[in-house]
């Protein structure tokens, strides 16, 4: 995906220099087809090039025509002027007027799911409407006399531009602070929650293109200052007239990301493939996940929504990969054995304590042969210990403790050196569990299924891996290389260990992703301009088709499995080298206002149908959508005729098209663009409030 990425980051950088931001934004707030001035509608109609009359086969028709004999030619011309000449006298018989207004005959038949129409043949002088006009069976008794009112929904106040329903500052205060609970999930009951737009802040303007969003971003988007100050040393950003500047820096790695990775490159392999996937663990403004994607390593960055204000949303401002999240009491959302490398640089989790569960977590998301990084505190302690203002005792009793839990998960340290100590996870436990026989701290778990993680407690005990036959074995199976791990089987699937999914089923289910995304592109023409959209949302992922069918564009994919989904396949998404988490669709994301360019949605309110209401997963769509930001969903069409209802009501522009497959499919497309608008100006606000 990011291979030659370098390289075009100079280019672009020197092109759109944000020095000079006009070029950059006027074609980035545009919308723009293949002229960058024309704005993208979702009410244009896809063009399909296999239109089975077109000028080549119309030239190949006449050519043909040309070859009859002449005696064809003659009764063909006979019986059209006689047709002609019937058709004159039928309208010039007694009793009949005669007009020039041209009219339309038009055929109606009786339809279970079009209102009021009966077999009939009308004339009328209207122009012809080409427009679908898909009905749902519910909404029939609307349409006579007494209809109800359409529901709207008016903006937010200015005050909700930042709102996060599930990490509410407010409410977190409700729950202990013990463990850090009160900054899990905590989410508003129904009658809590929002039926409003969220707005964008005043002056918001579109970020920055991919790559120089990772170095610079609006003021106006993120109007946060304080982490320039409180991190003016440290080098992880700056604020410059209208926007920040990020220099790529870190509290442990003050010469900037790059660098500091180089370091890491030394001590173990970064290039040949086998690192894919990583996590970091309080991640700041996620420099590191940032600078690793010129490596082909995707990483999803987490940190906590507390008194550093808006560090998640600054990664994802720059077009990072991140997610509020905390090590709490709760697992993470991820499934077991899904990333091959986990970093904390000065993350300031405690994971020495509470009998080692947090670092027992990390375990459980590392993949067999995984690596875990850790700079700052305690590391080198020797010689931090008066600049972390805490005594050598104490830095070198915690660096001890450690040690000691990363050794009872059977972890091997490959290095400390300078400001970075490693360790590598075993590739199978078969040593470990021999081992246990003398000790048994932590226990393995009893049988559980290790990639359960909504709302599930951690345990201090050990994720058991997958069977082996042998030492050299890798638990779970072996992965291949990136990029062919994207294409390859992944192992959950060969190994029969997702129900109903087959190798045969997974290669189809590509190719389906494959043709399916390039209809979009033809419906959607700036899907297919790079750099117009960044960070996307795939709602309902199943296997991550959507994501692999866009791998080579520069953009990422949050894939989400929904927690009500019938199979889990979140573990086979990391496998294929890409990211995710899970979710409840009945709740809000764990992420801030205005996280997305465009979202993808296969049959998602079918899935959550009698569930949750549509109105709150749309209006939960609408927040973490940027103004401009686009939707595609696909579902049953009379599931998208409500959703076009309510996406009126959100004052998006959208239209519902045909199946890549042709008008007779009943699943159908709904394309829609959310519109562009900001809260008032302070002053306007405070004249209202004044009067």
């Amino acid at each position: 995906m990011y291979i030659k990425e370098k390289e075009v980051y100079k280019k672009v950088k020197e092109k759109n220099h944000p020095k000079n931001p006009s070029s950059d934004l006027s074609s980035f707030i545009t919308m723009g087809g293949s002229d960058p001035d024309s704005p993208y509608h979702p009410t244009s109609k896809p063009s399909r090039d296999d239109s089975p009359f077109t000028v080549t086969s119309a030239a190949k028709l006449v050519a043909s025509w040309k070859k009859n004999n002449m005696y064809s030619f003659a009764l063909v011309t006979f019986l059209c002027s006689f047709c002609y000449l019937l058709g004159v006298w039928q309208h010039t018989t007694p009793g009949s007027s005669t007009t020039t207004t041209t009219t339309t005959t038009t055929t109606m038949v009786a339809s279970t799911t079009c209102p009021n129409i009966s077999m009939a043949t009308t004339t009328s002088t209207s122009p012809l409407d080409f427009s679908t006009h898909h009905t749902a069976d519910e909404e029939l008794a609307t349409t006579s006399e007494g209809a109800q009112a359409v529901k709207t929904y008016p903006p937010c106040e200015a005050k909700h531009s930042e709102y996060t329903p599930c990490e509410d500052a407010v409410r977190s205060l409700k729950f202990k602070r013990d463990r850090l609970i009160y900054r899990e999930r905590h989410c508003p009951s129904k009658k809590e929650l929002l039926k409003c737009r969220v707005p964008a802040p005043y002056g918001y303007k579109n970020p920055f293109k991919w790559p120089v969003s990772r170095d610079y971003a609006w003021f106006n988007n993120v109007p946060h200052r304080e982490l320039t100050v409180e991190k003016a040393v440290q080098n992880w950003i700056r604020f410059e007239g209208d926007r920040f500047r990020f220099p790529g820096g870190g509290t442990m790695f003050p010469n900037g990301a790059d660098a500091y990775i180089d370091d890491i490159g030394k001590l173990i392999d970064l290039k040949d493939g086998s690192i894919r996937t990583a996590i970091d663990t309080g991640c700041g403004v996620a420099s590191w996940g940032a600078y690793l994607l010129s490596r082909n390593i995707l990483t999803i960055s987490f940190a906590p929504r507390d008194t550093h204000e808006a560090q998640v949303q600054f990664a994802l401002e720059r077009g990072v990969p991140a997610l509020i999240g905390v090590l709490a009491s709760k697992r993470l959302p991820y499934p077991s054995r899904a990333v091959d490398m986990a970093h904390c640089s000065r993350c300031l989790i405690p994971w020495a304590e509470h009998d080692g569960v947090y670092l027992i977590e990390v375990d459980r998301i590392l993949r067999p042969g995984g690596y875990w990084i850790l700079s700052g505190p305690p590391i080198r302690w020797q010689k931090y210990w008066q600049g972390w203002d805490r005594s050598k005792e104490d830095l070198n009793a915690e660096q001890t403790m450690i040690e000691k839990v990363a050794s009872s998960l059977c972890w091997k340290k490959l290095v400390e050196k300078d400001d970075i100590a490693i360790w590598q996870k075993p590739i199978n436990h078969m040593n470990c569990k021999l081992n246990r026989k003398f000790s048994q701290n932590p226990p393995f778990c009893p049988a559980q299924d290790p990639d359960q993680a909504w709302y599930t407690k951690m345990e201090t005990c050990l994720t058991s891996l997958p069977e082996v036959s042998s030492n050299q074995e890798v638990a779970g199976g072996e992965l291949a290389k990136w990029p062919k791990r994207l294409n390859a089987v992944p192992p959950r699937i060969s190994r029969g260990t997702i129900q109903g999914v087959t190798a045969e089923k997974f290669k189809q289910d590509s190719e389906l992703w494959k043709r399916r995304v390039s209809y979009y592109k033809t419906t959607n023409n700036q899907l297919g301009q790079p750099g117009r959209y960044r960070n996307l949302l795939d709602m309902n992922a199943n296997l991550g088709g959507f994501a692999a069918a866009l791998v080579d564009d520069p953009l990422w994919v949050m894939n989400i499995v929904p927690v009500e989904a019938e199979i889990n396949t979140l573990g086979a998404i990391y496998e294929r080298g890409l990211i995710g988490t899970y979710q409840s669709w009945c709740e809000a994301m764990s992420t801030y206002p205005r996280t997305y360019d465009l979202i993808h949605a296969d049959s998602i309110f079918t899935l959550y149908q009698d569930r949750c209401e549509m109105e709150d997963i749309l209006l939960e769509i609408d927040r973490i959508l940027r103004p401009a930001g686009s939707m595609i969903f696909r579902d049953d069409v009379d599931v998208l005729v409500k959703v076009k209802k309510i996406a009126d009501a959100l004052k998006w522009d959208s239209q519902i098209v045909d199946h890549e497959d042709g008008p007779l499919e009943r699943e159908k497309l709904l394309f829609a663009v959310k519109l562009y608008w900001t809260a008032p100006s302070p002053n306007n606000q405070q004249d209202n409030s004044a009067s």
